[in-house]
């Protein structure tokens, strides 16, 4: 694309970027690793790179710099407004691409009413990111995009060293060795505020079992502090390698990085198609097949994680049922098994009514009973009340929407926070009336694991 090929004289929609050009080109690309372009950025875009992966690997996304930021901290209106802004923003753009569209990164905090101090210290109530250098790779095919958003009238000069770059970048990345990574050594674990954990426990089943709520999930912090400062790209990679079965993210917020191996899809919309996950109710893997078919089977059986799934069950056919025609919700639910743990799923599927967008039912969606609890917003309030912590990102949507409102997010659980030689891991679990905080501690310890192996940590009970 030439930004000099635009006509002053076309008619552009009035919004509140009615003075910028939306510029864009698309090159296809021998296959690259991802991984590689992510490192290609770390010298000139550290701070402000973005990685996804979903659960099939058939759709992959790495973005290096800012093209431009949306951000908003009104926490009434956070999704209406990063949804007009997109919208407003891309219809600023000057070409169609054909083969990929511009995609706007990022995700949303667990609950901007939440006052408590935190480590999240970057990280705005919303924020996202249109990448400046976009690879997208479908399945045999990549590409790689520029994205130019400026309101300067003559942007010929800045384009074509946007291209200069680009292909520094591209060379970069497929002419370097894939990077051996180590585990990085853990100096210190750190439970944070467990006694004050155990004793939310306490306070919110007796909550509950006074009938004022029907679940409410509690969740608690570790702390690991390492020799030295992690890298993203290290982290990535042993993430990928240790959780080949989940959904990969991450996102840079200046010299914090946000990322995760989830099991979770919250939505994904293609084609006005609409797809979320039903994911609640745990139990670790087994040892050996039969065990670990056994402790699936007792999973299926078991009244407490039935009714617990049963609550995002039917919340989720709920928003599904205002913004989608047709449902599509199985009566029973499936094991999904992944490396470290397994959980009772089921599919909801529907086509996406008029005037509905994908960023429309992550608002909806969260937070589902599964990271929430049930009702809502009374649930909310309790976790405001009770839970020791501000959990920032946590258990958060996170993914990304293109220029034409197809996208995914994904709930940010099995997830850290790296800062610097730190590291904050969070794990939580839906307590109900025979809830005991002792219980409930241990499921924590599982749900740790996934992001203790890739950190290098070990569990409570392992030497």
């Amino acid at each position: 694309m030439n930004p000099q090929s635009y006509s002053s004289t076309e008619k552009v929609a009035a919004n509140r970027f009615s003075g910028y050009r939306f510029y864009t080109e698309t090159i296809e690309v021998s296959t690259m690793s991802s991984l590689a372009f992510f490192e290609a950025g770390q010298e000139s875009y550290e701070g402000k790179r973005m990685f996804w992966q979903n659960r099939e690997k058939s759709f992959t996304m790495v973005g290096l710099g800012h093209a431009y930021v949306l951000t908003a901290n009104d926490h009434v209106g956070r999704y209406k407004s990063i949804k007009k802004d997109w919208e407003e923003l891309s219809s600023q753009m000057v070409n169609e691409e054909t083969a990929v569209q511009p995609v706007l990164f990022g995700g949303f905090s667990f609950d901007p009413l939440n006052n408590e101090p935190s480590e999240w210290r970057n990280f705005p109530q919303a924020y996202f990111a249109v990448p400046t250098f976009q690879l997208i790779v479908k399945g045999e095919q990549a590409y790689v995009s520029i994205h130019l958003i400026t309101n300067k009238s003559n942007s010929f000069a800045e384009f074509e060293a946007l291209r200069k770059e680009r292909d520094r970048l591209i060379h970069g990345a497929q002419v370097s060795e894939p990077k051996e990574y180590k585990k990085p050594r853990v100096l210190e674990k750190k439970e944070l505020k467990k006694e004050d954990y155990m004793r939310s426990i306490e306070k919110v089943t007796e909550v509950i079992r006074s009938g004022k709520v029907d679940k409410v999930v509690i969740a608690r912090a570790l702390r690991l502090r390492f020799e030295e400062s992690l890298s993203a790209a290290a982290a990535l990679s042993q993430a990928a390698n240790e959780q080949p079965e989940s959904f990969l993210f991450g996102l840079e917020a200046e010299d914090q990085f946000f990322f995760g191996a989830t099991p979770e899809r919250l939505v994904k919309v293609e084609a006005n198609k609409a797809l979320s996950t039903c994911l609640a109710g745990s139990t670790p893997r087994g040892k050996s097949v039969e065990e670990d078919e056994a402790l699936g089977e007792a999973l299926l059986n078991d009244a407490k994680n039935r009714s617990e799934h049963q609550y995002v069950v039917q919340m989720i056919g709920d928003v599904f049922e205002e913004h989608c025609s047709n449902p599509q919700i199985p009566l029973i639910p499936k094991l999904m098994k992944i490396r470290d743990i397994q959980h009772l799923h089921t599919p909801v599927k529907g086509q996406l009514k008029s005037g509905s967008s994908l960023l429309d039912l992550v608002e909806a969606l969260h937070p589902t009973p599964a990271l929430g609890g049930e009702p809502k917003q009374q649930a909310l309030s309790l976790i405001r009340s009770y839970e020791p912590m501000n959990r920032g990102y946590y258990a958060s949507p996170i993914g990304w929407i293109d220029a034409k409102g197809d996208g995914e997010f994904a709930v940010a659980i099995r997830s850290a926070l790296i800062d610097g030689n730190k590291a904050y891991l969070y794990a939580g679990g839906g307590i109900v009336a025979d809830s005991t905080p002792e219980a409930e501690y241990e499921e924590t310890w599982v749900k740790f694991r996934p992001m203790l192996r890739v950190l290098g940590g070990n569990l409570h009970d392992e030497s």
